[in-house]
């Protein structure tokens, strides 16, 4: 797992893992946000842990926590790395560091740790005028809070707080939002005779209807726009 700065090409997380599972992930980004502070925005694949092709936006509970903090998320398009190039030109300087793969993990993360000193502190980046990423790096102001309060919408109809399943209630009538979103409160208002608008924060997630009970939306909100 690794975390870049997209600026100065400073590396904040070079981690070994045998598999990227959520908890690993959210730990790893906590202690970056508290070490370095809150960026402005995350740019990241279409792929798990960032996102999840059958949700709503494709939003995972990882995104969905980095909109929470006030992240914003900007997507590459699927098979065009060169919006993120940055990053996998990082990757490609590392895979060739790590040849032969080692033994165990504990071996592997020494190997990242050597390769994390070197990049940021040692090897000059044309990008940045021949400086080191530390030379550039300045790390965000915007802190990690300790505690998010309930989200409010005062100009919506109401407001619902998602179930663990993913689903909030209107009376009798089950809407599915996404697990991703579980805990998190949402607004909607009506537009229509049974057709709803729903928000996350700011963000217009799409539209329902009691008769489907599913949010639908045929709008990317969260891509890289060209």
């Amino acid at each position: 797992m690794t975390l870049t700065d997209h600026h100065s090409r400073y590396l904040l997380a070079c981690e070994a893992y045998s598999s990227v599972k959520a908890f690993d992930v959210f730990s790893i980004y906590e202690h970056c946000f508290n070490e370095y502070g809150l960026p402005k925005a995350i740019r990241s694949d279409n792929g798990v842990p960032f996102a999840v092709s059958h949700a709503l936006h494709g939003l995972s509970q990882l995104s969905v926590w980095w909109l929470r903090l006030g992240i914003k998320i900007e997507r590459i398009k699927p098979g065009h790395p060169e919006q993120n190039g940055q990053h996998e030109r990082m990757h490609r300087t590392l895979k060739q560091h790590l040849k032969p793969a080692k033994a165990n993990l504990l071996q592997q993360q020494e190997v990242f740790d050597d390769f994390q000193e070197e990049f940021n502190f040692e090897r000059p980046h044309e990008a940045i005028d021949m400086k080191t990423p530390s030379e550039v790096y300045c790390p965000s102001e915007i802190k990690l809070p300790e505690q998010l309060d309930e989200l409010e919408y005062p100009l919506e109809d109401s407001t619902k707080k998602v179930t663990k399943s993913g689903d909030i209630w209107l009376g009798r009538n089950r809407v599915y939002v996404g697990r991703a979103f579980r805990g998190y409160n949402v607004g909607y208002s009506q537009v229509e005779d049974d057709l709803y608008l729903l928000k996350f924060m700011d963000y217009e997630l799409g539209f329902f209807d009691l008769e489907n009970r599913r949010v639908i939306s045929h709008e990317t909100i969260f891509d890289i726009k060209l």
